[in-house]
């Protein structure tokens, strides 16, 4: 007898706050008390001062626990007190709908819709729409729609170009401004550089951009970690049918030896599709007759996603935990 999948929506908020345990345990549990959707992974990061928080559902379930994580981050967290390495825009920094199983784009892009219309009314404060949301060309990049930041958000609200798509241009110095959209899986991917020079990792990460003559679909820029005691190189694929982990893995490692580099292991931010990491093997080993499990294993091996953290794939990868 065959059981039947359930449609799943897969929601990656990322919160303005990575410190303070208490705080996102407490809008995990607002997620959770949401019948119908069960978080997947939480991934705090200090230095950055951000959490990334991957919980998945039918859509009806999704939007109202979206909507109670941001009435839980805006009661707990004031970004007039934020300070981190991450671009951030608000105390909810970024909200993103993505249909894994059963559902269309379109049934992400309607999901985050309704729930920007519900922020913005219930709490009067500027809502953006990017990516596959979004109303105009150029807020389908989240790095356009966060140009200039927190810190320059109020300004930003004064001109034409910073009207939201929802709510008041007003510029609210406790929660900032929410970004919310429909999008494809991402992968949030972080280099270590055997270095501590952020000026180097930012040439590598410049040159890894899609926009500056790099790989397709990558954006990409250059920190420090002192959490690591190393510069990262901290990539998204938005789009992994255009450049896959291993090609940008491998062309990160040749940069980084033209600067004079190298990249000594990796780190993963939230979930990981399996293909991914069975696509890693098999380039770097081209005839193989590995098994899943073992595939899986020696991709963490060459990515070096155990040096700087624990590592576990059964925790971290989309399918294993869907």
């Amino acid at each position: 007898m065959h059981t039947i999948s359930p449609p799943l929506i897969e929601c990656v908020p990322n919160f303005s706050e990575g410190r303070n345990k208490n705080t996102i345990d407490q809008i995990v549990q607002s997620i959770e008390s949401v019948p119908g959707v069960k978080v997947l992974h939480n991934d705090m990061g200090y230095d950055t001062h951000r959490t990334v928080i991957t919980f998945a559902g039918d859509k009806i379930a999704c939007k109202e626990a979206s909507y109670r994580s941001i009435l839980s981050a805006f009661q707990l967290i004031d970004m007039t007190l934020h300070h981190g390495t991450h671009p951030r825009l608000g105390a909810v920094d970024v909200f993103p709908f993505v249909p894994l199983r059963g559902y269309t784009m379109q049934d992400a892009i309607d999901c985050s819709v309704d729930v920007a219309k519900r922020i913005a009314d219930e709490f009067s404060i500027p809502v953006y729409l990017y990516n596959q949301s979004a109303k105009v060309e150029d807020r389908k990049s989240l790095a356009n729609v966060r140009r200039g930041e927190y810190e320059g958000l109020n300004e930003k609200l004064m001109t034409p170009e910073g009207k939201p798509d929802y709510g008041p241009a007003v510029f609210n110095p406790h929660i900032g401004a929410l970004t919310i959209g429909a999008r494809k899986i991402l992968l949030a991917f972080n280099f270590n550089l055997n270095t501590t020079d952020t000026v180097m990792a930012k040439k590598i990460a410049s040159a890894l951009r899609e926009k500056n003559g790099g790989l397709k679909s990558v954006r990409a820029i250059g920190w420090f970690i002192p959490e690591f005691k190393c510069a990262q190189v901290s990539a998204n694929f938005i789009d992994l049918d255009h450049t896959p982990l291993h090609i940008a893995f491998e062309a990160c490692n040749k940069l980084a030896v033209q600067f004079g580099a190298k990249v000594t292991g990796s780190e993963l931010v939230g979930l990981i599709p399996l293909k991914s990491l069975l696509d890693t093997t098999d380039y770097f080993y081209k005839t193989n007759n590995f098994s899943q499990e073992y595939k899986v294993e020696k991709a963490v091996e060459i990515l070096g996603l155990n040096t700087v953290k624990r590592f576990s794939a059964v925790e971290r990868v989309i399918e294993w935990l869907v």
